[in-house]
């Protein structure tokens, strides 16, 4: 299946610190390869992969599920850390999601998390009824592209596959069940005004990471904030948090 131009995974040989980075639903790295290469660019190790069924058409994402995108960010964890002394993981929106759920898992394998408006909560009614949606429509209006900033566009599908939506609620689900075991250093980028996640990821993150977290607005920016106003603020406040929690030297630090 032919790629989206501009959709393709990004790879950095730097240092001995990682970062895998994961992009959103229905979007592509293409939304994050500003943060990537700002990243790669202080020394870092850096993987930011695609996601199966992205970066294609949304009819082929149907065919595939959150345990699908899942395995594959797992498989970049496991080889960003055979290559590196510690890894942090950072993701955008469901990206987010997933990032967490690493940390969950891998444990101290895990050096740190940055997120940017965290999806992991359902809070989109219409998500409810995709069990019994699914059998009658194959797809619903678009969520990409919530930017603020002018001249500036998320690559991402202009439909949303409405199988493949209808697995997140149980990831959704495990990630919330297990929170309690992220015990990491927990960095968040949260815009209030955000067309697309509603405050209650972060609300929840709040409640159960406690002092664990750290919570920065991006006032400048919509749901795209990687891509917004604020993505200076991201990217320099990231590299920032990695400096802090690495027990070991950026390469060009």
């Amino acid at each position: 299946m032919p790629l989206m131009p501009g959709s393709e995974p990004y790879e950095h040989e730097g240092g001995e610190v990682g970062v895998l980075l994961c992009h959103g639903f229905t979007g592509t790295p293409q939304s994050l390869r500003p943060w990537a290469k700002h990243l790669a660019a202080a020394g870092l190790t850096v993987s930011l992969p695609r996601l199966p069924g992205h970066g294609t058409t949304w009819q082929e994402m149907n065919r595939t599920r959150w345990e699908d995108w899942y395995a594959e960010l797992e498989r970049a964890f496991e080889n960003l850390r055979g290559r590196c002394a510690e890894v942090f993981v950072m993701g955008l929106s469901m990206g987010g999601c997933m990032a967490l759920r690493l940390a969950e898992v891998h444990g101290r394998a895990v050096r740190g998390v940055v997120v940017v408006n965290p999806s992991i909560v359902n809070d989109v009614p219409l998500l409810k009824l995709a069990p019994v949606l699914k059998l009658v429509v194959s797809s619903v209006a678009g969520v990409a592209n919530d930017i603020k900033r002018e001249g500036v566009t998320e690559l991402g599908y202009t439909r949303t596959p409405v199988r493949a939506a209808a697995t997140l609620p149980k990831l959704w689900s495990l990630v919330q069940s297990e929170l309690g075991r992220v015990t990491q250093p927990v960095l968040v980028y949260h815009s209030p005004e955000d067309h697309v996640v509603k405050p209650a990821s972060v609300e929840l993150l709040r409640k159960v990471l406690g002092a664990n977290l750290t919570v920065r607005e991006c006032a400048d920016s919509y749901h795209v904030a990687t891509l917004d106003n604020d993505a200076p603020l991201i990217f320099e406040g990231s590299l920032d948090f990695i400096r802090a929690h690495a027990s070991v030297p950026l390469q060009r630090d």
